[in-house]
């Protein structure tokens, strides 16, 4: 009896695995588009910024029938400290016009709607099903096991997240280790669409997204952040793993105070708690990249470690996405020659390097480490603050010019001048 063998299985219909599976069935391949959940996007905790370049060339003006919320026409990144906020503001009409620069989105109603341009393309997708592992014959991964059940393919692709239980199981990589991860939080909040237009200055679907450092996480290297949707905002933190134990810290608590800080209260004042959660969040960069391609499997997206956080920016579904057209590119052309052994399928790595995913990874390779400097989360803000403050506070005593404030201050901080110089070089070179 002949077995029947799918060309493509993708496990997990994220961002990742339905962009793959909808590039590989609009190639004419035979794809079966497997999740756990009980529909895609089930298991998202919602809320994200979509950089959507990458999507709009899979799918021109996705955003005409996707469940887009906002357009993010503002960028804030925020230093805080325990009583202050120093904000720098950037707002432009050009993030405005189409091809969109990024959206917010909401995870639940946007995977399900890219699951389904998957399946209008000609994908099956089977959602509630656990898969338990991957086939072996020979060395090679040839499928999928689920419920006692084998499932072939020529190839299999992992998109099953930060900690890719498939990628484990064909021994590609371990667990993700405590210090190349971190602890997501996040809470979606209602709010009406004209509280938060008012509150945030928006007009129509403008939307903002902020990046939040300093007493967001109580000192702990990490950082937080909140985004606009239609009628919700999205608000959390990410914060190291392995500093929140080595501290003894409690994110919850943490995130209780981030909550109620000066700054943030009065942007959620009024809300509506709708969704609250917490899930891993990869963050080790190109030292936790795994081998990304062997005999008869490929990863994408969170499952490869593709991830950047330069503190101005926070990046994942536009790397995913464009890692899992890359994946499907790769497969592409290993159908035509039919051969989907490592050698083969290591054009996929080489496909990325010359892809802003892996370019953009390399660029930012050093802000994984950077990003973990102490003195960013405590001396920085509380540094900003205070020479603010003494610029701008009138006290009937004579003032003094910019650069005796800023020396005064720097003498009263916790910082050398060799270290600001030090962290000043070792930034530029990372962001």
């Amino acid at each position: 009896m002949t077995e029947d063998v799918f060309d493509a299985i993708i496990v997990g219909a994220g961002v990742a695995g339905s962009s793959a599976a909808y590039r590989l069935a609009k190639a004419g391949l035979q794809v079966v588009l497997i999740e756990r959940g009980p529909f895609p996007g089930s298991k998202n905790l919602s809320g994200g910024v979509l950089y959507g370049r990458v999507l709009h060339d899979l799918i021109p003006n996705f955003w005409e029938s996707a469940p887009v919320e906002r357009v993010i026409t503002n960028q804030i990144v925020s230093f805080l400290t325990a009583d202050s906020s120093v904000n720098l503001d950037f707002k432009t009409e050009a993030f405005n016009q189409p091809p969109y620069n990024g959206f917010t989105v909401l995870r639940a109603r946007f995977d399900r709607w890219l699951a389904e341009q998957a399946e209008a393309a000609g994908v099956m997708l089977v959602p509630g099903i656990k898969v338990d592992g991957v086939v072996k014959r020979d060395g090679k991964v040839v499928g999928i096991s689920a419920d006692n059940e084998e499932m072939l393919a020529k190839v299999v692709i992992a998109a099953d997240g930060a900690n890719s239980f498939i990628a484990q199981q064909a021994g590609l990589r371990d667990k993700v280790p405590a210090g190349h991860a971190a602890v997501g939080v996040k809470e979606v909040i209602g709010l009406p669409r004209e509280v938060i237009e008012e509150r945030f200055h928006l007009n129509g679907n403008e939307g903002a997204a902020y990046n939040i450092v300093g007493f967001a996480t109580r000192g702990v290297p990490g950082g937080g952040f909140l985004y606009t949707n239609q009628e919700s905002l999205s608000v959390g933190l990410v914060i190291h793993l392995e500093a929140l134990v080595e501290r003894q810290l409690k994110p919850a608590e943490i995130f209780e105070d981030f909550l109620a800080h000066p700054m943030i209260a009065p942007l959620i004042k009024g809300g509506k708690l709708l969704e609250y959660g917490a899930h891993l969040v990869p963050e080790g960069g190109l030292k936790m990249m795994p081998p990304l391609a062997a005999d008869g499997l490929l990863l994408v997206g969170d499952a490869a470690g593709f991830g950047v956080n330069n503190g101005f920016v926070v990046r994942g579904m536009d790397l995913a996405i464009g890692s899992a057209v890359a994946a499907a590119e790769t497969i592409i052309e290993a159908q035509a020659a039919d051969d989907f052994s490592a050698a083969r399928l290591q054009s996929y790595p080489s496909r990325l390097e010359k892809s802003f995913v892996m370019q953009d990874m390399r660029t930012y390779a050093r802000a994984v480490d950077f990003m973990k400097n102490e003195r960013l989360f405590e001396v920085y803000p509380a540094l900003l603050s205070n020479i603010l403050a003494d610029i701008y506070r009138q006290d009937a005593q004579p003032k003094k010019n910019l650069g005796p404030t800023l020396l005064k201050n720097l003498k009263t901080s916790k910082i050398s001048l060799l270290d600001l110089l030090k962290d000043a070089l070792a930034g530029g070179r990372a962001l």
